[in-house]
């Protein structure tokens, strides 16, 4: 019974040895698996970056676009060539904005200047509301400027700019990809393009504002879908299409 009872624990002690060691190299393994230098950033628990839009991002931002009016004292508000100026202003206001932010103009309070100031700043609006921009998307501030003799109307608005993403890094060797995953720099290039190209960068970030719709078509078209006819336009005989044929 001492013998057999002293192999059970020779060998118990060896297997608890081997189970030892076992887990010390998995530990190990595990340890290196995390830190080898070669890792993809892009890469977590198995999922990968392979959408250029996402690998390679286009930042949008908000910047001011200013437009300065000098109006001397003793004028009748804005001169001919500030008038254009003003009209040119408000269309790149609509294109570049698309009515999501408000476009605000400053007037000079306390200055030498104040009364012609308030002028200018009438014909400001009126050019603006004949330029589409309407009396809500105009937001009207004051400015302290009593140490100044001929201080000057500010016309500005929040407009977005596109920043296309930096390409060309190619950190890794194309001809080798055992997972036959994409490059890093693919896409990017279309990305960068299509950062550079678009007409109004606001649309990246929100939908634009919807126009004024046409009560008078839409007034006809419900009244026909009352009465129960069709709300089609009706076409006159050279608009029909003819299908007979001769035999």
């Amino acid at each position: 019974m001492t013998v057999e009872n002293s192999r059970s624990g020779s060998m118990q002690r060896a297997t608890a040895r081997t189970i030892a060691a076992g887990v010390a190299l998995l530990a190990a393994g595990l340890a290196l698996t995390g830190c080898r230098p070669d890792e993809d950033a892009t890469r977590v628990q198995g999922w990968s970056q392979i959408d250029p839009a996402q690998r390679h991002p286009i930042a949008v931002s908000r910047e001011p676009e200013l437009l300065t009016l000098k109006v001397p004292r003793g004028s009748r508000g804005l001169a001919p060539a500030q008038k254009a100026e003003v009209i040119e202003f408000a269309a790149r206001a609509r294109a570049a904005d698309a009515g999501n932010t408000k476009l605000v103009v400053a007037a000079p309070a306390g200055s030498g200047n104040e009364v012609e100031a308030a002028y200018a700043v009438e014909q400001v609006r009126h050019l603006l509301n004949e330029g589409g921009i309407p009396e809500t998307s105009v937001a009207l501030e004051a400015y302290h400027a009593s140490n100044e003799r001929a201080a000057p109307v500010r016309v500005a608005f929040f407009r977005y700019v596109a920043h296309a993403p930096e390409c060309g890094e190619w950190p890794k060797n194309l001809a080798r990809e055992p997972q036959n995953l994409p490059y890093h720099n693919f896409g990017c290039a279309t990305q960068r393009n299509f950062a550079n190209q678009v007409a109004n960068p606001a649309d990246l970030v929100e939908p634009r504002s919807e126009s004024d719709r046409s009560s008078e078509r839409r007034d006809t078209t419900w009244e026909k879908y009352r009465e129960g006819k069709p709300t089609g336009a009706e076409r006159s005989e050279d608009e029909k299409a003819s299908t007979s044929s001769a035999n």
